[in-house]
């Protein structure tokens, strides 16, 4: 934590506002820099799939067939001969779980990861022409705290394409963040046209540089207070690959959006197989 010198004027600060939480520049490096696990999509198309084989039911098997058109498109239904199909399993699998394989897997990915905490993040996102962005985040962590409500620095846009991060302290955790944002100025018009004031929410200074945070409300243990710290030392470490990641999602997502006006998709037909189940039937059916 980075606190002013104690004096008589830093108490009566402390009175006023809220602490910052921040990793001390001054400070040793931590034992462990605070890394994402696995890679980053960056917008990158992903190789094409192989084609899927085809379902060709013979003509001859075909007993019935009615065409409906729908937006454009032809939905054809076909009532077939029954498809043998293999019996289903009597009975549901079981797990040994006194299996060596398994107990060595399970032996293997403790070692890995001795403690796998799920970060839970509820986020809003300010952002105005005059403020760089802001987050208003609830986290909820153990059962046994109380949520904690802190404002961030951080630009949690950048935040949102990893699942798992190993944190300053080497614990690795998990990254389940839902998020909004607020276009402060956009919000202001609209309440203008509408006659109605707008009571945006009164954002605390934070220093520039690197992301920090400050709680507002709520008690974190230390333990919760390393995690929130873990976050923001991985933001700060990574900001350069998370934005860069950031711009080739959002140049992907504008060249698909492109292509798609450029393009639309043109509606295909579909294709519907069902069967009758009956005595007569080789085994039990459905729909293909």
């Amino acid at each position: 934590m980075k606190f002013s010198s104690p004096s008589i004027v830093f108490a009566v600060l402390m009175a006023l506002e809220p602490p910052v939480f921040s990793q001390p520049e001054e400070s040793p490096s931590p034992p462990t820099t605070a890394r994402i696990i696995g890679e980053l999509p960056d917008g990158t198309s992903p190789p094409p799939e192989p084609p899927k084989p085809k379902f060709i039911i013979p003509e001859e098997e075909i007993l019935e067939s009615q065409i409906h058109e729908q937006g454009g498109r032809k939905i054809i239904v076909q009532k077939i001969s029954p498809i043998a199909l293999p019996p289903p399993p009597t009975t549901e699998p079981t797990l040994d779980k006194t299996s060596p394989a398994l107990q060595a897997r399970i032996a293997s990915l403790r070692e890995k990861f001795p403690k796998n905490e799920m970060l839970r993040i509820g986020v809003t996102l300010y952002r105005s022409k005059d403020l760089a962005p802001r987050a208003l985040c609830n986290y909820w962590p153990a059962a046994t705290e109380t949520p904690v409500t802190f404002w961030s620095s951080a630009d949690v846009a950048l935040l949102t394409s990893f699942c798992s991060f190993v944190g300053s302290d080497g614990e690795t955790r998990s990254l389940v963040m839902g998020w909004s944002t607020v276009d402060i100025d956009g919000m202001d018009r609209l309440h203008e046209k509408l006659g109605i004031p707008y009571n945006a929410p009164k954002i605390p200074q934070l220093p520039d540089g690197k992301a920090t945070f400050v709680i507002i409300s709520g008690n974190p243990s230390a333990e919760s207070l390393a995690s929130i710290q873990s976050l923001h030392d991985l933001y700060n470490n990574e900001h350069d690959r998370l934005l860069t990641a950031y711009q080739g999602r959002e140049r992907a997502s504008a060249a698909r959006e492109a292509e798609l006006k450029a393009h639309p998709p043109k509606p295909t037909n579909i294709v519907l197989n069902y069967w009758d189940i009956g005595t007569d039937a080789p085994t039990q059916g459905g729909s293909k």
